[in-house]
C-alpha cells in the first residue's frame, strides 16, 4: 500500500477503505509517513470531505493508536463532556463537579488552549501547585474515592491526533468537519467513558460559524459515539458572545468559583447548569428537568463548590485559593477600554476577543508559548447592553503595560456599537441525540 495512491484517491473524490485509513493513522503513529505527504492528505480531506463509514473508521483509528484508560478499575457510571472550544468557556469547572457532587464518576481529560480559544488545563494551572499529570493509578484511586478528578491529556492516548493537529494548525486545515469529529472523538473514546455530553459551540468564537454546521458536526460525532457503545447527547450553544465575562485563565477560575458560590453570570450560569443536567440524565440519575433542579441544588447548598476545593487539594492545588479567591496573584497592570460613541453594543466578534486577550499574554500562538495567568479581560458590558460614549466597556490586565494598545484596539474593532439594539439570541439553539 502506497501513500501516494491514497492522497490520490482522496483527492479525486473517492471513498478510503478500513484498511487504507488505518495504514494512514498507523504511519502517522510511527512516523513512516512523512509530514508533507500527512498535510497533503488532510488538504484533500479538507476539500473532497468523507462518509460517516470513512469518519468512523477514521475516529476508532485514532483511539486505537495508543493507550486507553482501564475503565474497568473505576467504580460506577463514568460520565465526561466535551466542548469545542469559545472564548470564556469555563464550563468544566463548574459542571464536573456538580456532576461529581451528586454520585456520578468524571474522570475528566482536557486540553490546553492554542489560538483563541482557552484551555481547561490551562486554568487549572492557574491555580497554584495543581498538578495536571497524574499516573493512571493515581488518576482512577481519586476518581474512585472523590468521584473527580481533571487532568491534561496524556500522551499516550491518541498519539495520532496530536501529530494530526500540530499539522492541521499549520496547514489550514483545522475547520474540516470529519477531522475536527475525528479528534474530538477520538481521544474522548480512548477515556472509555460510559457517558458523553458534548458542548458544540456556534458564532463567530467557535470554528463552526453557522448552526446549520454546528448541529452537522454534533449529529456525526453522537453517532460516531453511539456506534461506539457510548450514550451521547450534543448541545448546541452560543459563541457568537464570549460565556460569562471573564477571558483569562486566573479570572477565569475566579468567575468559576463565583458560579459555584451561586454569584456568577447568568448565562454561564444557565449553561452549566444545563451541560450537568443532561450529563446525570444519561447516567440515569431522571429527566432533564429533574437533573437540572438537583444540579442548581449543588450550588445552593455548597456541595459543589466543596467537591471542587477536595478535587484541587487532591492534585496539590492550593485549595485557599478557591476558599478565598480574592488571594488570587494579580497582574501589576490594567487598562480601561471605553466606548467610542452612545449606542448598544449590537454584536461580538468573540474570537477577535479570544484574540484580544492573547495579546495580553492571557493564550498562546503556538504550543511552546509562555502563559501569564493573571492577563485577561474583564467585560463591563457585552451585546445588549447599552453604553454611554467614555463609559467602559472592559477592563484588561496584562503584567506588561506595552500590551494594551494592540489589545484595546482589538477589542474595540470587534465591537459594534448601534442606534438600535440587537435582537435576543438563545443561549442552546438545540439538542442532538
Amino acid at each position: 500500500m502506497r501513500m501516494y495512491d491514497i492522497i490520490k484517491k482522496k483527492r479525486d473524490g473517492e471513498e478510503l477503505s478500513t484498511e487504507e485509513i488505518d495504514f494512514f493513522v498507523h504511519g502517522v503513529t510511527d512516523g513512516s509517513i512523512p509530514d508533507y505527504q500527512i498535510s497533503a492528505l488532510c488538504m484533500a480531506i479538507y476539500f473532497q470531505g468523507m462518509t460517516v463509514r470513512e469518519t468512523c473508521d477514521f475516529t476508532y483509528a485514532v483511539r486505537d493508536s495508543g493507550e486507553k484508560l482501564d475503565a474497568s478499575k473505576i467504580q460506577g457510571i463514568r460520565v465526561d463532556k466535551h466542548s469545542t472550544g469559545g472564548v470564556g468557556d469555563k464550563t468544566s469547572l463548574v459542571v464536573a463537579p456538580i456532576v461529581a457532587a451528586l454520585g456520578i464518576k468524571v474522570a475528566k481529560m482536557s486540553g490546553r488552549g492554542l489560538g483563541h480559544t482557552g484551555g481547561t488545563v490551562d486554568k487549572l494551572e492557574a491555580i497554584k501547585g495543581f498538578e495536571t499529570t497524574l499516573c493512571d493509578e493515581k488518576f482512577v484511586a481519586q476518581v474512585n474515592s472523590i468521584g473527580l478528578a481533571i487532568v491534561g491529556q496524556s500522551k499516550q492516548f491518541a498519539p495520532a491526533d496530536k501529530k494530526l493537529y500540530a499539522l492541521r494548525d499549520v496547514t489550514a486545515t483545522v475547520d474540516s468537519m470529519p477531522l475536527i469529529a475525528a479528534s474530538i472523538m477520538g481521544k474522548k473514546l480512548a477515556a472509555d467513558d460510559d457517558c458523553i455530553v458534548l458542548d458544540v459551540k456556534t458564532g463567530s468564537g467557535s470554528f463552526m460559524k453557522t448552526v446549520e454546521k454546528s448541529k452537522e458536526l454534533a449529529r456525526l460525532m453522537v453517532d460516531i459515539g453511539k456506534n461506539a457503545g457510548k450514550k451521547m447527547t450534543a448541545l448546541i450553544t452560543n459563541m457568537d458572545r464570549p460565556l460569562g465575562r471573564a477571558i483569562g485563565n486566573s479570572l477565569e477560575v475566579i468567575e468559576a468559583v463565583e458560579t459555584l458560590n451561586g454569584r456568577g453570570p447568568e448565562d454561564l450560569t444557565d449553561v452549566s447548569l444545563t451541560l450537568a443536567g443532561h450529563m446525570l440524565s444519561l447516567a440515569g440519575k431522571g429527566t432533564v428537568e429533574e437533573c437540572i433542579a438537583m444540579a442548581r441544588e449543588t450550588i445552593q447548598s455548597g456541595a459543589a463548590l466543596q467537591k471542587f476545593v477536595e478535587t484541587v487539594r487532591a492534585q496539590g492545588g492550593d485549595a485557599s485559593l478557591i476558599e478565598h479567591p480574592e488571594t488570587f496573584e494579580k497582574a501589576k497592570y490594567s487598562y480601561a477600554v471605553t466606548a467610542p460613541r452612545s449606542g448598544y453594543i449590537a454584536s461580538a466578534d468573540t474570537e477577535s476577543y479570544g484574540v484580544a486577550s492573547l495579546l495580553l499574554g492571557a493564550g498562546r500562538n503556538t504550543a511552546e508559548d509562555e502563559i501569564d495567568y493573571a492577563a485577561g479581560i474583564l467585560l463591563t458590558k457585552k451585546t445588549g447592553d447599552y453604553v454611554q460614549k467614555g463609559e467602559e466597556i472592559a477592563t484588561l490586565f496584562a503584567n506588561d503595560e506595552s500590551l494594551f494598545a494592540a489589545s484595546a484596539e482589538k477589542l474595540l474593532a470587534a465591537t459594534e456599537i448601534s442606534v438600535e439594539p440587537p435582537q435576543d439570541e438563545p443561549l442552546i439553539y438545540g439538542i442532538v441525540k
